[in-house]
């Protein structure tokens, strides 16, 4: 058995989000017509690799991201609450840079260190149970490949970690788009290579093809932090 194993980390396709707010870790977030397109769109482009294990955050939208793919592959998804979601104190509000946010006194408590967040959850325990469940993955994937479905801010701060990079960053310029993959290479435990590629990037609207981290349409940041 080869000592390589890969884990590929895919955030979620488009959810349906007519009010536009910060979902975060709201029951009740489907993925949209065009979400469920980009999930299959996934199984088709890498439902004939070597992949063994699937794992997936408890939250709707990434279940039914796994699905297709865990279809493919014939394997069952296993839930790992550890990739899910990041905790963001402006959860369930609409949220964009248009709003304003920043100017509003209310917020000012919630915005005072960028550095840890102090509006959510500390990216350094984001990255300390991200990597947990990628090491598992590895290991319940050894010699073969995983497949990690979770979120774009816990997918991003797992790359800041293990490239050695600052956790302080814009969230407009997150290399993270919609059911892109996010890979981790191993040489036994080892991590040796990190790639990233985007399936889906053809279905994704002409206005969300660079991130952006707004709430005015039906896949704002979900899980982005004010700039």
């Amino acid at each position: 058995m080869s000592d390589r194993t890969t884990v590929h980390l895919l955030r979620h396709g488009e959810v349906h989000n007519p009010e536009g707010v910060l979902y975060g870790r709201l029951p009740g977030y489907h993925l949209s017509r065009l979400g469920r397109q980009m999930a299959q769109r996934i199984a088709d482009a890498v439902g004939d690799r070597d992949i063994t294990h699937v794992v997936a955050s408890p939250l709707e939208r990434a279940q039914e991201t796994a699905r297709p793919l865990a279809l493919a592959r014939g394997v069952d998804i296993v839930t790992d609450a550890r990739v899910i979601e990041s905790t963001n104190i402006f959860e369930g509000r609409r949220f964009s840079v248009g709003d304003g946010i920043v100017r509003r006194p209310s917020s000012w408590p919630h915005l005072w260190n960028p550095f840890q967040p102090s509006w959510g959850e500390p990216y350094k325990t984001v990255a300390a149970r991200m990597m947990a469940a990628v090491y598992d993955a590895r290991d319940s994937a050894r010699g073969h490949e995983a497949v990690v479905v979770s979120h774009q801010l816990p997918i991003w701060t797992t790359r800041l970690h293990v490239e050695g990079r600052s956790f302080l960053h814009n969230p407009r310029n997150r290399q993270c788009t919609l059911c892109s993959l996010t890979s981790l290479v191993f040489d036994g435990d080892e991590l040796v290579t990190l790639r990233y590629s985007e399936p889906a990037a053809d279905l994704i609207p002409v206005k969300d093809r660079k991130h952006t981290f707004s709430a005015g349409g039906t896949e704002p940041a979900d899980e982005a932090p004010p700039a």
